[in-house]
């Protein structure tokens, strides 16, 4: 599903995160790792957002480097602490995100229902709590037929019972479509609460597999 060669990235010259080569079937991986430590970097990497040396290959042909449009229409990104233009409503967001991704017609309506956008998501915004941000950040990440969905911090300015409808939405598109997931956290995932393929954790500037 994704692998990794030779990747190296540095900030000017302090070396981030360094992959000498890994391959990840697909599934659904946890990113463990305290504050500071590079998930991050290493998802917004992933999504084509931070340059890097090497290369990242997707079902093990397309390149992010060689293919960069093919290779971000099937990987989407939803960041931990996501910011959009304030005078944008949310309903402007999402048709921008289904254009882009190619979505099926009248996608994005189950998902503002199950997760009660509702009442806010005609709404600018710049009038969002953090809350409300989180999940149109998570939605339009579930946009389009992504191979690969990357949730950095999906935990953090979200309740339980969105946590919970978000789970069910991993688990679906994972069953249904066979969409691969990496999430990241430094909490602790509640057991049994996704199917969980294997644990990364980023540590001293590199990835190691751990389970």
């Amino acid at each position: 599903m994704l692998q990794f060669q030779n990747f190296k990235k540095l900030y000017g010259s302090y070396p981030a995160l360094k992959i000498d080569s890994l391959k990840l079937e697909s599934g659904i991986y946890w990113i463990k790792g305290v504050n500071g430590s590079g998930k991050s970097t290493f998802l917004k990497s992933i999504a084509g957002i931070l340059a890097f040396d090497g290369d990242i290959l997707l079902d093990e042909n397309i390149s992010i480097k060689k293919q960069p449009v093919a290779y971000r229409k099937l990987v989407n990104f939803a960041e931990a602490e996501p910011v959009f233009p304030d005078f944008l409503t949310g309903f402007e967001m999402i048709r921008l995100f289904a254009d882009a991704k190619d979505a099926p017609a009248r996608q994005e309506e189950g998902y503002i229902k199950s997760m009660g956008m509702q009442s806010f998501v005609d709404r600018p915004v710049g009038t969002y709590s953090s809350g409300m941000m989180k999940k149109l950040s998570l939605l339009l990440a579930f946009l389009g037929n992504p191979k690969l969905i990357l949730l950095d911090e999906p935990l953090i300015t979200i309740d339980t019972v969105s946590l919970a409808i978000l789970n069910t939405w991993i688990r679906e598109r994972q069953e249904q479509q066979g969409t691969s997931f990496l999430l990241s956290s430094h909490q602790i995932l509640e057991n049994g609460s996704l199917p969980v393929s294997g644990e990364l954790l980023v540590e001293d500037q590199t990835l190691k597999v751990i389970s």
